[in-house]
């Protein structure tokens, strides 16, 4: 089975003029096809930096990191790797659907057959009677299943979400992760979400958890 990513030592510092931030201390960790990986830890223990660094939005500034089964840092977007993240991130003045079919035609895919594939996503989210609404006129737990859509319409072998459910109640949490688990039955497609709600992480076959910086060893 092909690594998906490969992550050796890597850390993050951000030169921040007269003091450096570290963000990252060290983490060495690798994801296969099929996981489900938690990564829990306090607010600021580094969590969001090696989401990023494992998706190849961030440089490590030590270690090395590498894609096997994926490629370069260049050909991870828009297809490979998807991102949710826990604020809002659907487009303002696009409708749920032209949200949702967004990176197919970015990925130049014929555009009949991006918003066919965008209603199958929004079909299986159970959020097909939105697709005409625009993201103003959704609920946050409506908006994140959107956003999931969004990302599962290009196929991703890797999904990394970030806080995803940092606003929500836990009944809408807890459909979000039930209606995400169903979509993903039977994929090779693997998910890596950060949390800070540990009902959120037991739902998760493998825990990873981040200590002032560090990742430790359970991720290996």
């Amino acid at each position: 089975m092909t690594t998906l990513v490969d992550a050796r030592d890597i850390g993050c510092t951000y030169d921040n003029g007269s003091s450096p931030i570290v963000a990252l201390e060290s983490a060495t960790c690798q994801v296969k096809p099929g996981d489900r990986i938690a990564l829990v830890g306090q607010s600021g223990s580094g969590k969001s930096t090696l989401l990023q660094l494992l998706g190849g939005l961030e440089t490590p500034t030590k270690g090395e990191i590498a894609w096997p089964a994926l490629g370069d840092r260049d050909d991870l977007r828009p297809m490979k790797v998807g991102f949710v993240f826990q604020m809002q991130s659907l487009l303002a003045p696009l409708s749920v659907v032209e949200n949702v079919e967004l990176p197919l035609l970015l990925a130049q895919t014929n555009r009949g057959q991006a918003r066919k594939t965008a209603y199958e996503e929004l079909e299986r989210i159970g959020l097909r009677h939105l697709a005409d609404k625009l993201p103003e006129e959704l609920s946050g737990g409506q908006a994140q299943r959107v956003a999931f859509a969004r990302v599962m319409a290009t196929r991703p072998q890797l999904i990394l979400a970030d806080e995803p459910t940092g606003q929500l109640d836990h009944p809408t949490a807890h459909h979000l992760f039930e209606v995400l688990f169903e979509a993903l039955a039977g994929s090779d497609t693997a998910l890596v979400v950060a949390t800070h709600d540990r009902k959120v992480a037991e739902r998760f076959d493998t825990l990873w958890t981040m200590k002032q910086g560090r990742l430790e060893a359970n991720a290996s």
